[in-house]
């Protein structure tokens, strides 16, 4: 029998805090909470001056296995979950093999349970991601699969979305679009304005985000739908997100720190660690969607964990888009929103941790007795500056490199056990 007795910690759930408690967890479920338990056998944490927090939840990483191991593998990114308090990610499918068969869903799920991280793999919606013959939605479902996405670049024939956005009306896996339009695109590696024009390098217009969110939406109305944009960029799509879920849309959206922290001005110094896709963009791009994120339009906030080696990342010009973000993101939401008087830690937990979950379709973890023990400690005041090299990813292409960040995730406890502790 595994006994973990918290001391005198404050706990935030999304409903409300509760100061000064005791947390007893036995075989991984919270048996009691109050004032002064004692318990034999049980290991004692001290948790003054920390906080409680369920564990958090990124329904957006790129955890490259199986095929691509040497940026990342399902150990390595479950490790740097946990460093970063995240107890469940959906991966998605860009994989090698695409994950678009229940044997690759199978082996994504089988391989993370030693790490005590819950995988939830995001199934293709076109064989290969080719965009071309759907994959069988009930057997990828019947494997463990609550999305579907064919993440990277959208399904280009609008025919064959609507069909899939039917489909998953009546099975209930939830349809995730990557909104770029790759023809607009047409090889740009930054966002397109005043520094890539000094640059003079190809930029990534706004449009071409802009247009296929609004074809997601337009196609998710025709037919009742849920459907579900990535890593939200724009003023036009945190306009249309809104516009469309006033209109009773079913739409859902995410969106990550980089994108309400940073803007391309990052990208002057021709460093290819602060290119992704979609881009870092223009101050009232980060406006906007730091007040989506705020009122509601944005309904969680994601990674995009994205890794790749050192020396793919070297050259500005041709390295891959992607940053890694899963050790990072709690503290640079911390450092953005709560320690500016912006949001609450309750907020927090309800778009780091409750949100994301409901969108998969999962119970939100609750500090309460008789729920889960799935349990983040974090120094919320606590000053630390990011070293890519201390990372627990095998990458280190991080945005926040350099950073002086104001929030350490310390502990996290999920599955019966002790699954990160800062050393």
């Amino acid at each position: 029998m595994s006994k973990i007795l918290f001391k005198n910690a404050d706990i935030y759930n999304e409903s409300g805090v509760r100061t000064g408690n005791d947390v007893l967890a036995v075989d991984g479920v919270i048996e009691e909470i109050g004032g002064n338990i004692e318990c034999d056998g049980a290991e004692v944490i001290d948790c003054t001056g920390l906080a409680m927090l369920p564990g958090l939840c990124d329904m957006h990483v790129h955890f490259r296995d199986p095929g691509l191991t040497y940026k990342e593998d399902i150990i390595t990114g479950c490790a740097s979950a946990a460093a970063g308090g995240v107890t469940a990610v959906a991966c998605m499918p860009n994989t090698k093999p695409v994950c678009d068969s229940p044997e690759t869903v199978r082996y994504m799920i089988e391989k993370a349970k030693p790490t005590g991280v819950a995988i939830y793999p995001v199934g293709a919606i076109t064989q290969g991601m080719s965009g071309e013959k759907l994959t069988d939605f009930d057997a990828l479902k019947a494997a463990g699969c609550r999305l579907i996405s064919d993440d990277g670049k959208p399904v280009e024939d609008a025919a064959l979305l609507l069909e899939t956005l039917k489909d998953t009306k009546d099975n209930g896996l939830l349809v995730v679009s990557h909104c770029e339009d790759l023809n607009i695109i047409n090889g740009g590696i930054m966002h397109k304005g005043s520094v890539s024009e000094e640059l003079g390098v190809k930029g990534m217009d706004r449009a071409s985000e802009d247009c296929v969110t609004a074809r997601e939406i337009a196609l998710a109305a025709s037919c009742g739908a849920r459907v579900h944009i990535c890593h939200v960029s724009t003023k036009g799509c945190i306009n249309m997100i809104r516009a469309a879920k006033a209109g009773g849309v079913r739409v859902t959206c995410e969106t990550a720190p980089h994108y309400f922290t940073y803007t391309h001005e990052k990208l002057r110094s021709r460093d290819a660690d602060y290119r992704m896709n979609p881009p870092l963009r223009e101050q009232s791009d980060v406006d906007a969607v730091l007040e989506g994120v705020l009122d509601g339009t944005v309904d969680c906030i994601v990674t995009d964990h994205a890794p790749h080696a050192a020396e793919e990342k070297a050259d500005f010009l041709t390295a891959p888009n992607g940053v890694v973000g899963l050790e990072t993101s709690f503290a640079a939401t911390l450092t953005r929103l709560y320690h500016t008087g912006r949001m609450s830690i309750e907020g927090i937990v309800k778009i780091m941790s409750a949100q994301p979950r409901r969108i998969l379709g999962i119970v939100p973890l609750e500090i309460k007795v008789g729920e889960k023990a799935e349990i983040i400690l974090a120094d919320l005041n606590r000053e630390w500056v990011v070293d890519p090299q201390k990372l627990k990813s095998k990458a280190h292409n991080t945005v926040f490199k350099g950073e002086r960040l104001k929030g350490k995730v310390v502990l996290t406890y999920a599955d019966g056990r002790l699954i990160y502790r800062e050393a």
